[in-house]
């Protein structure tokens, strides 16, 4: 018999598209916890649970963490009592193995609600991602473009160096969005066809994109 209906949002979209930041607004405005996969794989690891453990085996040999273990890890931290009312996903599923194994997850509770898809231009993406600097003292973020400090390369909270992730390098940003287009491009069909995909043009201000996707969770029946 069918367990209660709960609310799981699954945000799709490219690196840099803004996800991390609505997933937060959410987070307040709804009352479900975002469930991220980086922050899944940083809490195990720390913490040296089973599954971080078993991720760190293969990161330390040099392989690719099976979907199985990333599976696992999501499960688990969908089983706590703060996702009783459901959860915001951002980062998984990220292929079609993850996709149906979420499916047979949330099946008991009425399966994903709605699934609202980011689209942003890539050069959009690689500005937004590149112009990010961090303080390598106090932790905070500032962009270049978008939210400069007084200072060109000084932190305006603590005065330390302001330096740019690996990570967040150009050519770094276009193989992740190489990646995505392989890996996670094929679940637009996937939730296309399920009539789950909402597209969001998220190349807005931050509020508007906001108000758009409160308006794509209303129109699938989420109380906003």
């Amino acid at each position: 018999m069918a367990t209660k209906a709960r609310t799981f949002i699954v945000f799709l979209g490219p690196p840099g598209s803004g996800k991390g930041t609505q997933a937060k607004i959410l987070e307040k405005k709804l009352g479900l916890p975002q469930v991220a996969t980086g922050d899944l794989f940083r809490y195990n690891l720390k913490n040296k649970t089973e599954l971080g453990l078993l991720a760190k085996s293969y990161m330390d040999a040099g392989e690719l963490v099976p979907d199985e273990v990333t599976i696992r890890m999501v499960e688990d931290r969908l089983s706590r009592e703060d996702c009783a009312p459901g959860a915001i996903l951002d980062g998984f599923p990220r292929n079609l193995q993850q996709a149906v194994a979420l499916d047979q997850m949330l099946a008991p509770y009425g399966g994903v609600t709605v699934t609202p898809l980011f689209q942003v231009d890539d050069e959009v993406v690689v500005e937004r991602i590149s112009g990010r600097r961090i303080c390598r003292n106090c932790g905070a973020v500032y962009h270049v473009q978008f939210n400069p400090p007084k200072q060109p390369g000084v932190c305006d909270v603590c005065g330390g160096e302001l330096y740019q992730r690996e990570d967040d390098r150009p050519e770094t940003v276009k193989r992740r969005l190489y990646v995505y287009y392989k890996q996670t491009a094929p679940l637009i069909g996937y939730y296309f066809a399920k009539g789950l995909l909402e597209e969001i043009d998220a190349s807005q201000p931050v509020d508007q994109v906001t108000a758009a996707l409160l308006a794509v969770l209303a129109k699938h029946g989420v109380a906003v």
